[in-house]
């Protein structure tokens, strides 16, 4: 009980900082996530918009993400913090060698370093899924992974919607059983545009030369820390929420 009480406070102080007034890097990256969108021809941004959605789509429709390991029902909260930090470790450090070794190769490896990085991400949340004990052979699992993936690369306008749908996840996820229309009515070009303006400004330090390796580097492990952030803290609220409805109805908890 005490340790749930603990995790409660740490998700309310997540919640205030993902409504803190923009930082220094964030309104840089925005300003130079713009000028990048300008600059970038329409071809070019459609590919960028094509790669981003096949991924999504091998994520919502495939198999290539479903961890090989079970889901892991029977851990506790705390046990689940824990191995989800080994978890984060070692996706972090996969994430920072990937960013170095592409920084270290110029424009042509930064560029297969987009689709790359997010498949990395992708990973993680599936593995992250299974480690808070839910099964990402549910349709509906797979949508929340993406619900958390917006969530963590969203503008200020977009994370008071999103953040209340991760709230609210038991009851709206019975909307997603299995159904291939979300793919199909999602913003696409929000989604990506947004996604590009959170991380430009670091991945273009990675295409300086002298710097790639080192800035590449630490674009990955920033931008893995912030999703490792939303994603735990996402899961960790749902299971607080499960444990306080078994325990306003006087069920045992898991």
């Amino acid at each position: 009980m005490h340790y749930e009480r603990k995790v409660r406070e740490e998700i309310a102080a997540w919640e205030r900082q993902l409504f803190k007034p923009p930082g220094w890097l964030e309104r840089t990256s925005k300003t130079i996530g713009n000028r990048i969108n300008r600059m970038i021809p329409a071809k070019a941004q459609n590919v960028i918009t094509t790669t981003i959605k096949s991924i999504v789509r091998t994520a919502l429709f495939g198999a290539e993400y479903t961890p090989k390991r079970p889901v892991q029902r029977e851990l506790n909260l705390e046990r689940s913090d824990q191995e989800a930090k080994n978890l984060f470790s070692l996706y972090q450090k996969i994430a920072v060698a990937e960013g170095a070794g592409t920084g270290a190769g110029g424009i042509l490896l930064n560029v297969v370093d987009f689709p790359a990085l997010i498949a990395i991400k992708m990973k993680y949340l599936f593995e992250l899924a299974h480690n808070y004990g839910y099964d990402t052979k549910h349709f509906s699992e797979r949508v929340f992974i993406l619900k958390v993936f917006q969530l963590t690369f969203s503008g200020p306008e977009q994370r008071a919607r999103l953040l209340n749908s991760v709230k609210n996840w038991d009851c709206e996820k019975e909307l997603w059983s299995s159904d291939a229309e979300h793919y199909k009515n999602m913003d696409w070009e929000t989604f990506q545009k947004e996604y590009r303006d959170a991380i430009d400004f670091r991945k273009l330090l990675q295409m300086v030369p002298g710097i790639g390796a080192v800035a590449g580097a630490w674009a990955n492990y920033t931008i893995l820390e912030e999703l490792r952030q939303t994603a735990s803290n996402a899961y960790r609220l749902r299971r607080v929420t499960c444990s306080h409805h078994l325990q306003k109805w006087g069920l045992p908890r898991t």
